[in-house]
């Protein structure tokens, strides 16, 4: 099965530097400033990821020269909960655009989801001989009534979508192959006790919160060192997808042009860089710090701009890789 990237678009929040708004979100400052991040997007409240979704969609379109009733398909990737419960965001964005004959599918794996998407398209693409074009979303918009987007996790959280459309036998940054690693056992890390139906919320109930990384240790039984092993085995999962992926096409990591992992802090960054005996300017280390992590859309995100820059010479191959709740490590080989 052979598909390529036939255009791009983006839609960001605002840009805003860490340090000047640190302190709204947390008072260890030092700790959040030590992640390396220089800014963050945010948007304002009526904006919600649908918005984003769409505004980058459109974009993409007009890049590729396609039409909305042209969309067989229309994929899109989440992050954050949606504007609405009970619904369905990859269903509205489908309509919001007029591509009212495409199918719609909703990935909501987390950040791992702007990577498992491009598997997602290559087996509808295989089943459905008839689909030519399809459109592939990954978007952010963090939840701030749940979710601290600088205290939750060791990535800064922004707001923003990103968007390509893809074609049957497009000869360029064409999906090779992919590779994906689950493992169920740590999947209550990120849940938030209250609002599913489980616990439902009730009126008069506390504001919930999403169960943040700090809780890990929880799990752990408040046990360091099985603590420890755990960040080592993440890493060494995102290593080992690679590698799955690689060998999957035919190909070695030493082959790789550019290694485009999440938008993560600088540190967690550079270990998995060195891990993999990748040169940091191989990798998207420097947007990263410079635009913070936008979950799903990171890796279109990081396309996009390496397109855009003429970074991407005919043949350079480039691995998507990361990891996202579930949870899932994943890794998808594209061909310049």
């Amino acid at each position: 099965m052979e598909y390529g990237m036939m255009g791009f678009g983006s839609a960001l929040g605002e840009k805003a530097a860490v340090a000047d708004i640190v302190s709204e979100y947390t008072a260890d400052t030092e700790r959040v400033l030590a992640y390396g991040y220089r800014n963050v997007h945010r948007c304002p409240p009526e904006v919600g990821l649908t918005d984003l979704s769409v505004e980058a969609a459109r974009r993409a379109l007009k890049d590729a020269g396609t039409e909305p009733e042209e969309l067989d398909l229309v994929v899109v990737a989440i992050t954050d909960i949606p504007e609405y419960l009970y619904w369905d965001a990859a269903a509205s964005l489908q309509a919001r655009l007029g591509a009212h004959r495409a199918e719609a599918v909703l990935i909501s794996q987390g950040c791992a989801g702007g990577i498992t998407g491009f598997d997602t398209l290559a087996g509808r693409f295989a089943t459905h001989p008839e689909y030519r074009r399809a459109l592939f979303v990954g978007a952010n918009r963090t939840a701030e009534a749940y979710w601290n987007r600088m205290e939750t996790h060791s990535l800064l959280f922004s707001d923003g979508a990103a968007a390509t459309v893809v074609g049957r036998g497009h000869p360029r940054l064409r999906w090779r192959g992919a590779d994906v690693i689950t493992d169920g056992r740590y999947a209550d890390f990120f849940l938030m006790e209250q609002g599913g139906a489980h616990l439902p919320f009730m009126p008069g109930d506390e504001q919930p919160t999403a169960r943040d990384a700090w809780d890990m240790m929880e799990f752990f039984d408040y046990d360091s060192d099985r603590f420890e092993g755990f960040i080592e085995l993440m890493n060494d999962r995102v290593r080992e997808v690679v590698h799955r992926a690689c060998a999957r096409v035919g190909v070695e990591v030493g082959d790789l042009a550019r290694v485009v992992l999440l938008n993560d802090n600088e540190q967690t960054s550079r270990a998995l860089a060195a891990g993999l005996g990748v040169p940091g300017e191989r990798t998207n280390l420097a947007f990263s710090l410079e635009h913070g992590h936008f979950g799903a859309a990171d890796h279109l995100l990081n396309l996009q701009q390496h397109r855009d820059a003429g970074d991407l010479a005919e043949g350079d191959l480039i691995a998507l890789a990361g990891m996202g709740r579930g949870m899932h490590w994943g890794c998808a080989i594209i061909e310049c």
